[in-house]
């Protein structure tokens, strides 16, 4: 069985206050089990304070997790906090661990920080939760690699952020040590069957007829209806204005294809006119351009959220939504609405945590007995364990 709890600190000046509040909540919420972890989400302030390295040598557990925007917790909502979500049982073995920096061969160190970490055996393990940094790579590339690793194992997990205009700040976090190019991750052994669901964008809010990347490299798209992309673009009237724009994606090309899109962001046009996105584009692909509305957005987070609240043997929930949903509810000037809407709806003995994300993974279903873990934009990810 396995058993969590989370729990949260504002106290970024002074690390002893904040490692004795943390641990007053944790012995109020749970008894330790035989094996413990604890996700980390923190705002970078809590780096230069040494709070986190405080805590992270100091909590009888590992960390593993990421900086970020704002969060929530059961109770609480915030943008200066700490947040932990402990998850510990005598039948769910966790084991962690973080790569060297990844600005070489990434399968290769991925792979090897694999092996390292694994309990190397023939039982691949239950789920992966992973850190990795933002802006280093893709995130289709981390997706990419844990999938060669381990074809059978659902992956899921947050690219750092923070609160800066370009996420200059952002690091991921390992047992109190900060990081800005490693990726810290936890895999997880033994009796535990997670679930996932995702709150998106809606093709109501379709701005443009369904069209094909008719010529593609990654997440850059040179033809769009066999046209330069960025003349496709000018005849719907859109350019510049198209930044942060989401973009409906059916990946009909792969041989894991289920039927689910996924949601890409418009990044920005090259001098040759090829538009680049937050995520890969397959060629073949077909796409709809949608409307960034913030009340169709929080209808969907609304849905999922009492959809997690129906379910039996639940435990405990994370909670994964991209930072520019926040983008999108600061326009109306309403940043920390989702997250307030979160805590004022999951159930109140269900334990939670929720941050926002520079890129989401998270499996869309499963195919052929594997997950089709994908990396995400613009959408909210939740995992159920």
């Amino acid at each position: 069985m396995l058993k969590c709890a989370s729990i949260y600190t504002y106290e970024i000046d002074d690390p002893e206050k904040a490692l004795e509040e943390l641990r007053t909540q944790l012995n109020e919420k749970l008894s330790l089990l035989q094996h413990t972890v604890g996700i980390i989400m923190c705002h970078t302030e809590f780096i230069a304070s040494g709070v986190t390295k405080y805590v992270g040598e100091n909590l009888p557990f590992e960390l593993a997790g990421v900086t970020t925007a704002a969060q929530a917790v059961n109770g609480e909502v915030g943008e200066l906090i700490l947040t932990i979500f402990v998850m510990t049982s005598d039948d769910v073995r966790f084991r962690t661990g973080v790569t060297d920096p990844l600005d070489k061969n990434i399968d290769l160190l991925i792979k090897t920080a694999y092996e390292n970490t694994s309990e190397r055996s023939s039982e691949e393990p239950g789920l992966v939760l992973a850190f990795p940094p933002f802006g280093l790579r893709a995130g289709d590339e981390y997706v990419r690699a844990w999938g060669k690793i381990l074809p059978k194992t659902p992956v899921f997990g947050t690219l750092a952020i923070d609160d800066t205009a370009t996420f200059s700040e952002c690091e991921t976090l390992y047992n109190g040590i900060n990081y800005k190019t490693a990726m810290p991750f936890v895999l997880c052994y033994g009796n535990i069957t997670p679930r996932f669901f995702i709150a998106t964008l809606s093709e109501n809010s379709a701005l443009a007829p369904k069209a094909k990347a008719t010529k593609a490299v990654g997440n850059c798209v040179y033809e769009i209806n066999q046209i330069n992309a960025y003349k496709y673009f000018e005849e719907l009237e859109f350019t510049e204005s198209v930044m942060y724009t989401p973009f409906m994606i059916d990946f009909i090309k792969r041989e894991d294809y289920d039927g689910v899109p996924v949601i890409r962001g418009y990044a920005a046009f090259t001098d040759e006119g090829a538009a680049v996105f937050h995520g890969d584009i397959d060629e073949g692909s077909t796409f709809t351009m949608l409307k960034c509305d913030s009340g169709d957005m929080l209808t969907a987070t609304r849905q999922k959220i009492e959809t997690i609240n129906s379910l039996p043997d639940v435990n405990g929930a994370l909670l994964f939504p991209c930072v520019v949903r926040r983008m999108a509810l600061l326009a109306v000037n309403k940043p920390l609405l989702e997250l307030e809407i979160a805590g004022d709806m999951i159930n109140a003995d269900m334990p939670f945590m929720m941050g926002y994300a520079g890129g989401e993974i998270c499996p869309t279903s499963v195919k052929n007995d594997s997950p089709t873990n994908r990396f995400h934009n613009y959408s909210l990810v939740i995992l159920i364990v």
